[in-house]
């Protein structure tokens, strides 16, 4: 920090350094300087810093009249008056307020660059346009549309109270917009099919279990375990009917109940123009996200949608709840960038959210709230979604086909990552995924799932039925409904719409986690997510199709704790057996005794048909693969290897999960709640350090385990072998499964090939080139220095006009902290609060360029 008093020299260079950082011609800059040094010679101000600043500012704003230059510099009673309006009620003058227009402008002097052919320029959607005096004339950059405000709260309705104020305004019995349909009755037939099937299946493996104990279910211990091994089984038998349904349906080619059917995909595409009342809002909640990557996806969605020509039927919002200030500031950068690159302001939309109630499904009914009203349609991306324009016009014309359609869900390919596990995972959803969603589109047909993102949902009924609110109670299951995509579809169907998944729609695109604990981090959230929307079974009016949807997310992790009873308490019989003396009478009255038998074979058969069930379906997509055409998976040979590798990893991993989402259950159960932070948009690798402190109590247990098996009988460790065995490498196999190495050598050598690599589509293409393009974003400190982020940040808040004595002072005390200490050394919430201050963080900027006892000229330099 200097407190000498600059030369003149020094406060020219220091305003020559501000007009560069404004990407000047050499002929307007020098212009300036020349214009500013007259001045300063005149007023012999040339040695004070904020005099100079000052005149610079008047210059920049095209306001450089003498009169004004010297009341800017004097600070007379009349211009501090005007200077105090436009920086805010209580503010001291702050001259680079008034250039903030010209600051932006200059940022944008050029044109966007863009293919004429693509898109005739339209003034409506320029950064003049945007540009615009707020309340109290305070300069402003429009971020957002008119307001046009509508509710959408939940009410008590007919609920029966158990899950608290649900789902809208249900005060009525609700009534479908359309009469029953005939697939109302094939989908109540296709579920009693499926549930016998089911059913059966268990029956004759329970049977067979029975067989295999050695008491034959008649010891206290045999009990539980045929009752877990029961519930498990019918787990595995429900996946595996439904991948065989799957199989079934694409293996026919045709689909008379695929909500596709309606519209040929040929018309979906280029065929009758979207009528102009199905507008459709596109819209993308984030929250502390990956920014380069969050602005290049949505920038080829963007141009995908351009290149079908119904561009003006969508406007895009990004809705912000981060709360990262360096996440915010460059979010701002971000969107003014990407508007001026596609002249899409005014088409494409900011939003940051100040308080996060609810977080993404309060987003999205806050959207809803304010421009709702406006838009027929909304489709939700995730932060790392992507999708064709094809696709989104697709989607709006299916759901003008179906006027009962509430939500159609398309099935997203994962694409786009380099570690070895996120590609295993990438040609496992996109290898088995199909037969899955087209199963599961088979059973539950108009009854479906809604997974949150990628999918569009007609507005009014979804604002009408679906607002949410919290659970009643305490602990982790209680609050703020956390899965409130499930939950949202069973309320749209409850009212009557439809809910339907396109799984042979193209053009859909997600990104998976990088590596296992990234994975499993998500898992967590969605595990407390699906268990608290179990609490909801028992809701009034629910379909039972979605009370089902709510029991099979429940047990997806459920299965998990179970699973790990049933293998204890098989040691615990082990150890029965090894260390008692055999009991041959378990029952009271029994005549003659029971020897206790081990059929290996028959154990071997169980086993035997257990592993059909889990790994047909992936053998059978691969068929059916080959039979199309295997090539752009690496070839037949190619594909096959990599299925055998797929199915090894996989059951390596499932233990490791195992112990994982046990802890996440019991945890959950026990009122532990857990934070809901967003997952990584790169490819992140997992350090030692870390899979040592996530997986170290797996691999002392798989010791433990394994010792005292061995211990009991050796033999019987052939059968733990498969779960132990991974305990105990849990961590190299978490730490080279996430390696980028071993997935770009992999792919290299044309194993877990997915069609888009081999062939990749345009979308995801231009996502990845513009997300290696994407230049560093500022965060809060270039938001204080650089003239053009401060600018764009102040123009993008809201000022506020009346200030209460105790927060000017505590406005002043944050402004004199960034001042002489730096910016760096605020808190997190200091520093939000300054780049929410448009009047603080400009007499900032100001003060740090002009005042001595401010940041010195090096400073500004180096920032």
């Amino acid at each position: 920090m200097s407190e000498t008093r600059p030369s003149d020299q020094d406060v020219l260079e220091r305003c020559a350094d501000y007009l560069d950082r404004l990407s000047l011609t050499s002929e307007q800059k020098e212009n300036l300087l020349t214009r500013l040094r007259r001045k300063g010679e005149t007023q012999n101000s040339l040695h004070d810093a904020a005099a100079m600043m000052a005149s610079l500012h008047r210059l920049l704003a095209g306001r450089a009249t003498e009169e004004e230059a010297d009341q800017a510099v004097r600070a007379g009673a009349r211009g501090e008056r005007r200077t105090r309006d436009r920086s805010g009620a209580g503010d001291p003058p702050d001259p680079a307020y008034v250039s903030i227009f010209r600051r932006i402008r200059q940022r944008y002097r050029e044109a966007s660059g863009r293919n004429p052919a693509a898109s005739v320029p339209d003034a409506r959607h320029s950064l003049s346009a945007a540009l615009r005096r707020g309340a109290h004339r305070r300069a402003a950059l429009a971020t957002q549309p008119p307001l046009h405000r509508a509710s959408m709260a939940p009410s008590s309705g007919d609920d029966d109270g158990r899950s608290g104020r649900i789902g809208g305004r249900i005060g009525h019995t609700p009534t479908a917009p359309e009469p029953p349909l005939r697939w109302h009755r094939v989908a109540v037939w296709r579920r009693l099919i499926l549930l016998a099937l089911i059913l059966a299946q268990t029956y004759v493996a329970t049977n067979a279990m029975v067989r295999i104990l050695p008491y034959h279910g008649g010891q206290f211990l045999e009990i539980p375990i045929l009752v877990l091994f029961a519930v498990l089984f019918g787990w595995i038998s429900a996946g595996f009917w439904t991948a065989l349904a799957g199989f079934v349906l694409l293996l026919r080619g045709r689909d008379r109940y695929a909500v596709t059917q309606a519209v040929k995909y040929s018309d979906m595409v280029v065929g009758n123009v979207i009528p102009p009342g199905a507008r459709t809002a596109i819209i993308m909640p984030i929250c502390n996200e990956n920014v380069a990557r969050v602005f290049a996806g949505l920038r080829a969605t963007y141009e995908s949608l351009e290149q079908t020509g119904e561009l003006d039927r969508f406007d895009f919002f990004i809705l912000s709840d981060s709360y990262e200030p360096d996440i915010r500031v460059a979010e701002n950068e971000a969107w003014a960038d990407l508007c001026h690159a596609l002249d899409g302001f005014g088409r494409i939309f900011y939003r940051w959210r100040q308080h996060r109630i609810k977080r993404k499904s309060g987003n999205v009914a806050d959207f809803c709230r304010r421009w709702g009203k406006d838009y027929r349609y909304m489709i939700v991306l995730d932060a790392d979604s992507v999708m064709t324009g094809e696709c989104l016009t697709a989607l709006v014309r299916l759901a003008e086909a179906h006027p009962n359609a509430g939500i159609i869900q398309t099935a997203p390919r994962a694409a786009g990552r380099e570690t070895f596990y996120a590609r295993m995972q990438q040609f496992a959803t996109c290898v088995y995924g199909p037969l899955f969603t087209a199963g599961l589109h088979f059973w539950q047909l108009g009854e479906s799932h809604y997974w949150g993102h990628n999918a569009i949902i007609r507005v009014a009924p979804f604002m009408r039925h679906c607002a949410l609110a919290r659970l009643p109670g305490r602990g982790a299951l209680a609050g703020e409904i956390l899965s409130h995509d499930f939950v949202e579809a069973a309320l749209m169907r409850r009212a009557g719409w439809a809910v339907w998944i396109a799984y042979d729609l193209p053009g859909s695109y997600e990104e998976m986690p990088p590596n296992l604990i990234d994975e499993l981090s998500r898992d967590r959230r969605w595990c407390q997510g699906n268990l608290m929307n179990f609490r909801l079974f028992l809701m009034k009016g629910l379909h039972p199709a979605h009370r089902a949807v709510f029991v099979t997310g429940a047990m997806a992790y459920l299965s998990a704790p179970l699973w790990f009873a049933f293998l204890l308490l098989s040691t615990a019989l082990l150890a029965l057996h090894t260390l008692a003396e055999p009991q041959y009478f378990v029952a009271p009255y029994q005549l003659f005794p029971i020897w206790p038998e081990w059929h290996e074979e028959w154990a071997v058969s169980l086993f035997g048909a257990t592993a059909v069930c889990l790994f047909l379906p992936k053998i059978l997509s691969v068929l059916l693969l080959m039979r199309r055409n295997a090539r752009p998976f690496g070839g037949g040979v190619r594909l096959v290897l990599s299925m055998a590798g797929e199915l090894v990893m996989s059951a390596l991993l499932a233990p490791i999960r195992m112990l994982f989402h046990t802890q996440f259950v019991l945890a959950a159960l026990f009122g532990v709640t857990v934070g809901w932070r967003s997952p990584p948009r790169e490819d992140a690798q997992t350090p030692w350090s870390e899979a040592l402190r996530r997986h170290g109590w797996h691999t002392l247990l798989g010791v433990v385990w394994t010792g005292f098996v061995a211990w009991l009988n050796p033999s019987f460790l052939w059968w733990l072998l498969p779960v132990v065995g991974a305990l105990l490498f849990s961590i190299p196999i978490s730490v080279y499964s996430s390696r980028v190495t071993l997935g770009r050598s992999a792919r290299k050598r044309g194993f877990f090939l997915i069609p888009e690599e081999t062939e990749m589509p345009p979308v995801v293409a231009a996502t990845a080139y513009y997300n290696k393009i994407a230049p560093s974003f500022s965060g809060v400190q270039k938001a204080v220095i650089d003239p053009f982020v401060n600018a764009l940040t102040c123009a993008t808040h809201t000022v506020r006009r009346k200030i209460s004595t105790a927060m000017q002072a505590q406005r002043e005390e944050l402004f004199q902290t960034a001042l002489t200490q730096g910016v760096d050394t605020l808190s997190d919430q200091q520093r939000n609060r300054l780049i929410s201050d448009p009047a603080l963080l400009s007499r900032l900027h100001y003060a740090v360029w002009s005042s001595a006892a401010g940041i010195s000229a090096d400073d500004i330099a180096t920032d």
